[in-house]
């Protein structure tokens, strides 16, 4: 009795066309040894998570990106109030001018005098301008800098591809989104 066991252990009933008979097994295509059905509360806390961290990774990003926008605001209020400021002592220094000349001097020497003032202010509105200029490079050069950092960014974004990793990282992030 224990061979016909052993013996129905090793064949299987086939049906042939309504011929039904016995055969050996054949080994399984597919080994029984699959792995188990995804368990769906893990996959919600795993998705989760990766939510989360994508999430954090956006708001650090713009965050760093505001604080910079911050910079370069302060950095062009700073520059209007300083043109203010040159504007409203040039203006003080030519009433000042105006104020200093004398009604008794002779008609020559006022045309002398009106040429002096004409040469200082001109002289006061060139170093404004340099000012206000070199000012308007400070803050193209930080712009520069701001915008290289951002294109190194999006570069080591590329370079940090799971693509270069391996390829069952590449597969396994292209199937969790």
């Amino acid at each position: 009795m224990a061979t016909s066991d052993t013996d129905e252990d090793e064949c299987e009933l086939f049906n042939d066309d309504g011929f039904v008979y016995k055969r050996k097994k054949r080994p399984a295509l597919y080994p029984a040894a699959a792995p188990p059905p995804p368990d769906p509360a893990a996959e919600e806390n795993y998705r989760r998570k990766r939510k989360k961290r994508a999430l954090a990774k956006l708001r650090e990003k713009y965050q760093k990106e505001i604080c910079q926008w911050e910079i370069l605001s302060n950095t062009l209020r700073e520059l209007q109030r300083r043109a203010q400021n040159q504007q409203r002592q040039q203006q003080m220094m030519t009433m000042a001018r105006d104020l200093d000349v004398d009604s008794t001097q002779p008609l020559e020497h006022l045309a002398q005098s009106d040429g002096l003032k004409l040469l200082d202010n001109l002289l006061v509105r060139a170093e404004a301008e340099e000012v206000t200029l070199q000012d308007a490079s400070d803050i193209c050069d930080v712009a520069e800098v701001v915008c290289d950092v951002q294109a190194n960014k999006m570069k080591q974004s590329f370079v940090d591809l799971p693509i270069w990793a391996s390829p069952r990282e590449l597969m396994a992030s292209l199937c969790d989104d």
